[in-house]
C-alpha cells in the first residue's frame, strides 16, 4: 500500500514519540498509531527489530502492533519472543496472543507453551506466556498447567494452580487492590506482587498493605494466615524499593505479634527498620520468652538477627540513651538481644 506523504510524516512523528521519556507521550503515540493501522505496520516492525533502540520504544511499538492486529506482525513477534531484553519478549507475547485463534494459532500455542515451560527464561516472560494461554481453556492447556504445577519457581507453580484468575493483568490487580477491590484469593494478589511490585508507585503498595490488613482482620485460621503472608510479601516489596511508607504497620505487626510472623516481615524490618523498630522487635522477643521453650528457637533467633542488624545500622548500643531506655523496659529480652 502506498502511504500518503501526510500520513507518512505523521507516522514518522509518532514513531519518534515512542522514544519519549514521558510515558504519557508514548501511550498517546501508541493509541494514534493503532488508529492509523496497517499503514504504520512496516515502520513499527522496523523499530521492534532495532536492538539499538530503547527498550521503552520497542515495547511501545509492540503494543501498537498488538492493537493493530495485522498478520505481518506475527513473525516479528516470534523473533522478539527470543529477544534478550525480557521486557521486549514479554510484550511480544501480547501480539502472539492476538493470533491464538487464527490460522497460525497452533504455531503461537506451541511457542508460548515452550516459553512457559523453559525454566531458564525470565520469570516475568514465563508468567506472561501463561496468562496469554488462559483464554484457551483447561481442555487445551490443562496438560501444560499440570506440568507447571511442579515447577521449582513458586511463582510459576502458583500461577499454574490459580485458575482463570491468574490471567488478570498484575498491574491492574495491584491498583484495584489499593482502591479496595481485593481478589477472592490472596494467591492472585501475591502473584501480582511478584510480577509488578517494582512497577507501581510505592504509595500503591502502602495502600495494598492497608487493604490487606483490613481483610486479614476479618478472617480466621489458615485463611487469615494466607492474608498475613500476603501482607508480609507487600512489606518485602516495599522494603526492596527502599520505602518506609508502611513502617508504621511493620512496627505494629511486631509489637502485637502473638506468634511468629512470616519471614517477609523479618526481611523488611532488617532492610528499612529504624531505631524506633528496636523496641517493637524487643517486645516480640519478650512475648516469645513468656511463651517458654528454647531460647534458640527459630522465631527468637530471627528476631535477634533483625534486632542486631537494625542496632548496628542505627548505631544504637546498650550505652546510648535509646539503648538504656530499651534495656529498662525489656530487661530480660535486652540481655539476650544485644551482641
Amino acid at each position: 500500500m502506498v502511504i500518503k506523504a501526510s500520513t507518512g510524516r505523521q507516522v514518522d512523528t509518532l514513531i519518534a514519540d515512542l522514544a519519549s521519556p514521558s510515558a504519557l507521550t508514548r501511550d498517546g503515540a501508541v493509541a494514534r498509531l493503532t488508529v492509523i493501522g496497517e499503514r504504520a505496520v512496516s515502520r513499527l516492525m522496523a523499530l521492534v527489530a532495532d536492538r539499538e533502540a530503547t527498550t521503552e520504544s520497542r515495547v511501545a511499538a509492540i503494543h501498537a502492533l498488538e492493537g493493530i492486529g495485522d498478520t505481518r506482525a506475527f513473525d516479528p513477534a516470534l523473533a522478539a519472543l527470543d529477544d534478550p531484553d525480557a521486557a521486549v519478549a514479554a510484550a511480544a507475547i501480547g501480539v502472539l496472543q492476538v493470533f491464538l485463534r487464527s490460522a497460525r494459532g497452533m504455531e503461537a500455542l506451541d511457542r508460548l507453551s515452550a516459553t512457559a515451560l523453559e525454566r531458564a527464561r525470565e520469570r516475568g516472560v514465563r508468567l506472561a506466556a501463561i496468562r496469554a494461554l488462559r483464554d484457551l481453556g483447561p481442555t487445551t492447556i490443562g496438560p501444560l498447567l499440570d506440568a507447571l504445577g511442579g515447577d521449582p519457581d513458586q511463582a510459576i507453580a502458583m500461577a499454574a494452580g490459580l485458575g482463570p484468575a491468574a490471567a488478570a493483568d498484575p498491574f491492574t490487580v495491584l491498583k484495584d487492590a489499593a482502591e479496595g477491590t481485593l481478589p477472592d484469593s490472596p494467591g492472585v494478589l501475591k502473584l501480582a506482587l511478584t510480577e509488578s511490585a517494582t512497577q507501581v508507585p510505592p504509595a500503591v503498595l502502602q495502600q495494598v498493605i492497608e487493604r490487606v490488613r483490613f481483610r486479614e482482620g476479618a478472617e480466621t485460621g489458615p485463611v487469615r494466615a494466607e492474608w498475613t503472608a500476603l501482607r508480609g510479601a507487600a512489606h518485602g516489596a516495599l522494603a526492596q524499593r527502599g520505602s518506609r511508607l508502611a513502617l508504621y504497620d511493620l512496627k505494629e505487626s511486631f509489637e502485637s505479634a502473638r506468634e511468629p510472623l512470616p519471614v517477609e516481615f523479618l526481611g523488611a524490618a532488617a532492610i528499612i527498620g529504624d531505631a524506633s523498630c528496636l523496641e517493637c522487635v524487643a517486645a516480640a522477643f519478650t512475648r516469645a520468652l513468656e511463651h517458654g521453650g528454647r531460647v534458640d528457637d527459630w522465631w527468637r533467633q530471627r528476631l535477634t538477627d533483625v534486632f542486631r542488624t537494625i542496632a548496628a545500622r542505627e548505631q544504637v548500643t546498650r550505652r546510648t540513651a535509646a539503648g538504656k531506655k530499651l534495656s529498662a523496659r525489656h530487661r530480660d529480652a535486652a540481655a539476650l538481644l544485644w551482641p
